[in-house]
């Protein structure tokens, strides 16, 4: 006789895991029966049979996604008279450096961004330069919300936005992870300073845009084509927003033509599924929705990148479509939480969304 109710047939996999398990309950009254599985289904079933179900904890990078390394950190209000005699100033090629010393210090990573509040019209905003023992260089960051300068005709609209793009335009950060909810800017900011730092600045010989291919929905069957058409749908995201970007209201057009024409010869859109084994030089890759990929996929992507290569992870950790991956145990968590130590990576989390009225008003009730 099953165990189970009629209406889960022990003809599945997942009910007959579940079987076996309702069947050592009963014969082991005394002993402890846990089902461990990173399947979120398969334990939600087992926890309405009343079985005991965990996910695994070895690949948790944190016991809670709250404390994931956020990139930025405000000051305390009596920064400047605290730490008044430690501090020195001095400016190089028109940029401006602190020499910090103190406790604090302790607590800052490498490129993370320092802020204050109402010190000014716009506060204070600084990126952490380099940590030696109690002391640190940080650097006050460009200001790229003013119409003056902007990347590739975007202008950040908040502290977050104007952060990221310091940090994706500086060729000394190697990795940037951005994260935020729907409508934050991720992928039109990754895209501007991919367009800027390749066509303007040739640091760049392409731009090179990947994502993992996780439905939301039902899966819609293959699709038809080269690798290129076939991820298509799949980089409607990257290609809306890159129709904004190089669509500008001037010119004729033809000049739009050309544009979209020289821009297309540089982007690349490549499939996760033949990533092993290839060397990217002198690329700008783009990884977006990198929150469904595994510890184990993204360390093979970033392990993709050779010499004068950038990476760009962008994600939202409320937005996991596979079930075998949690906010604790996503590949993006792992790389944020592994790269905040190294002197060549900087992390931001985006705070506010500048999509519409409507999508941050979705994002913050639904």
């Amino acid at each position: 006789k099953s165990l189970l109710p009629e209406s889960l047939p022990g003809s599945k996999p997942d009910n007959s895991i579940l079987e076996t398990a309702l069947a050592l309950i009963e014969e082991h009254p005394g002993t402890d029966v846990v089902l461990i599985s990173k399947d979120i289904n398969l334990r939600i079933k087992a926890t309405v049979l009343g079985i005991p179900a965990e996910d695994y904890r070895t690949d948790k990078v944190l016991d809670d996604i709250d404390l994931l390394y956020s990139g930025a950190q405000k000051l305390p209000e009596d920064f400047w008279e605290s730490h008044g005699d430690k501090i020195e100033s001095w400016q190089k090629n028109g940029r401006t450096f602190y020499r910090v010393e103190g406790e604090l210090t302790a607590d800052w990573f490498p490129n993370e961004l320092l802020y204050m509040t109402g010190a000014g019209k716009k506060g204070f905003e600084a990126i952490v330069r380099t940590l030696e023992g109690d002391s640190a260089v940080i650097e006050l960051i460009q200001d790229f919300s003013s119409s003056l300068r902007d990347v590739w005709g975007i202008n950040a609209r908040n502290r977050e936005q104007n952060f990221a793009l310091n940090v994706l335009m500086d060729p000394e950060i190697d990795f940037v992870s951005i994260l935020g909810t729907a409508g934050t800017g991720k992928t039109l900011l990754a895209l501007a300073a991919g367009l800027a730092q390749t066509l303007d600045d040739k640091l760049y010989t392409e731009i090179v845009m990947t994502r993992e291919t996780t439905p939301v929905g039902e899966d819609i069957g293959f699709l038809p084509g080269t690798e290129e058409e076939k991820m298509a749908p799949w980089m409607g995201a990257l290609i809306d927003n890159l129709e904004f970007l190089t669509n500008p209201a001037e010119g004729n057009e033809w000049e739009r033509g050309a544009t979209n024409t020289l821009i297309s010869n540089r982007i690349k859109i490549r499939s996760l599924n033949f990533m092993r084994g290839r060397t990217f030089l002198n690329r700008y890759l783009i990884i977006d929705e990198s929150q469904n990929l595994t510890a184990k996929q993204m360390k093979t992507l970033i392990t993709r990148a050779g010499p004068g290569t950038k990476i760009v992870c962008l994600g939202n950790i409320a937005q996991i479509d596979t079930p075998y991956l949690t906010g604790t145990t996503s590949g993006l968590t792992y790389v944020v939480d592994h790269f905040k130590n190294w002197a060549h990576s900087a992390h931001i989390t985006l705070q506010r969304g500048e999509r519409s009225r409507l999508a941050d008003y979705a994002s913050e009730t639904l």
